[in-house]
């Protein structure tokens, strides 16, 4: 029997995400940080709920990079699925972090294939709230996400809420997830969950993945021996 078609105006190899409404992505341990706090490229498995590995991604960044700009950094990561093709590709700017240069705002943009833009995740400027815009690839806004006025992870999950354009109405979620105090505390491997409507366009899917990504290097990707998500040494 041949395999049925493709959901319309889905990108090749991001069929599965049609199929779904939650997704958790978990970066993988490296020993290397752990043993001698060396930032290497980081490494995240995306799973089904049941813990199924779905996708795979890999960041693409030089040593100098990690080192020089930190959390900062600009960054390539590659998503390849289970046949170790790449269906999506992210790309994240260098820009300032500072809230004082509100036009040098935060950005990444989601190709799926890789090539194709079917999304941007931009930050929009607040004076105490991580605030983001979802938009189309034709750069037109879709979505909304706001978090919390504080993101320490000090034994809870920190939630950033997917909003309607109004912000009246959530839709999804991406929760960064406590994943235990030695944890937390001694490498900068995290767990997430991203929660969305069944039916939601896949490539808004694609884009919330990116959104979920660009949250972590901003607010929960620590360099050097001070963890500044709980605050010690």
């Amino acid at each position: 029997m041949p395999a049925p078609p493709p959901p319309l105006n889905c990108p090749p190899g991001l069929e599965y995400l049609t199929q779904v409404d939650l997704i958790l992505i978990h970066q993988k341990l490296e020993l290397l940080e752990v043993l001698f706090n060396f930032e290497t490229n980081n490494i995240y498995e995306i799973k089904n709920r049941f813990g199924q590995r779905i996708y795979f991604a890999a960041e693409d960044t030089d040593c100098c990079t990690r080192y020089c700009c930190g959390n900062c950094r600009p960054f390539t990561l590659r998503i390849l699925d289970n046949g170790n093709q790449e269906v999506m590709t992210l790309k994240r700017p260098l820009r300032c972090d500072s809230c004082c240069f509100p036009c040098c705002l935060q950005e990444v943009e989601i190709q799926a294939p890789p090539g194709v833009p079917v999304g941007y995740v931009t930050q929009t400027w607040h004076p105490y709230l991580p605030k983001f815009t979802i938009q189309n690839g034709k750069r037109e806004d879709i979505l909304k996400i706001t978090g919390p006025c504080c993101v320490c992870t000090c034994a809870t999950d920190t939630n950033f809420e997917v909003k309607s354009l109004d912000e009246q109405v959530v839709v999804g979620r991406i929760s960064k997830h406590w994943s235990g105090i030695l944890r937390e505390v001694f490498t900068d491997a995290d767990y997430f969950g991203i929660q969305f409507p069944l039916d939601l366009d896949v490539k808004m899917k694609a884009v919330m993945i990116g959104a979920c990504f660009l949250i972590d290097y901003m607010f929960f990707e620590s360099t050097g021996r001070y963890n500044q998500r709980i605050g010690v040494w």
